[in-house]
């Protein structure tokens, strides 16, 4: 039987505070944020929020910007990673736990809504997007960073899942929100106005199977599924799927691994 829609939250507090996704965030800390950063004018004084911010990627550096920032997720385990990190920054951000499904605050609360690589792994996009919108002022802007389906880490998504138990059918694959139709189609009813830009992150190893063996113990989704499929034989044939699948998008010529990952970055701006 497929998991209710409060069993499979929980499941997925488990995915995200398991590992070491610190260590993960670390190296998605330049293009991404920057890349969403620079789209969207954030001023000082102004309310944002970062949605399934993780270790506070993108809340640190709109605090920075002189914002008042909530940083909201589903895995509170990691706020002690994003807390020290911004007393390093000397920036003051609000750590909430919640759920992006279900957002714990009043309509029009914020001027900028942001998300890098967070809420395209809620399972209801258009429940999500729903929150997002409703939260956000009018005039406001939504700023979203997503891996693409036909990315690097979309394609590691897609061989994971290819061995795993189906979503439910009330779920979608969390690599959809990389997709530029999928993403007009969720914020079409609300009348708001979208454009989005292409960018890559370079992820640098020492090889394949460095790559495989790094987030195969640190990153929760790889880390998950690599028990699962332990207890069943089948994490090994997956495994070197992966590790091809990392040989065939290496652009390094030196021995070592460079995959350039591509993400989405999609802006919606909210009518006044």
């Amino acid at each position: 039987m497929s998991p209710s829609v409060a069993e499979l939250k929980v499941a997925h507090r488990g995915v995200w505070a398991s590992g070491d996704y610190a260590a993960v965030a670390e190296l998605i800390d330049d293009a991404p944020p920057r890349a969403l950063i620079e789209r969207v004018d954030i001023k000082p004084g102004q309310d944002v929020i970062d949605v399934a911010t993780g270790t506070g990627n993108a809340a640190l550096l709109a605090a920075a910007a002189g914002a008042q920032v909530v940083g909201l997720d589903l895995a509170p385990e990691l706020f002690g990673t994003a807390q020290a990190r911004a007393e390093r920054a000397g920036v003051v951000v609000d750590w909430v736990e919640g759920d992006c499904e279900a957002l714990p605050y009043d309509d029009a609360s914020f001027d900028h809504v942001l998300s890098i690589f967070g809420v395209q792994f809620a399972p209801r996009h258009a429940v999500t997007t729903g929150e997002l919108v409703r939260v956000c002022r009018p005039a406001g802007t939504i700023g979203l960073v997503n891996w693409t389906p036909a990315g690097h880490i979309g394609e590691i998504l897609k061989t994971i899942g290819s061995h795993m138990p189906a979503l439910p059918d009330y779920a979608s694959p969390p690599p959809l929100w990389g997709n530029e139709q999928h993403v007009r189609e969720l914020f079409e009813p609300y009348g708001v106005e979208c454009e989005f830009a292409v960018g890559h992150n370079p992820w640098r190893f020492d090889s394949a199977e460095h790559f495989v063996s790094f987030f195969e113990t640190v990153y929760g989704p790889m880390l998950k599924a690599r028990e699962r499929l332990s207890a069943t034989g089948d994490w090994e044939a997956c495994r070197e799927q992966l590790v091809a699948l990392c040989e065939r998008r290496n652009e390094a010529t030196d021995g070592s691994l460079l995959v350039p990952s591509e993400f989405l970055v999609a802006i919606i701006r909210k009518p006044a």
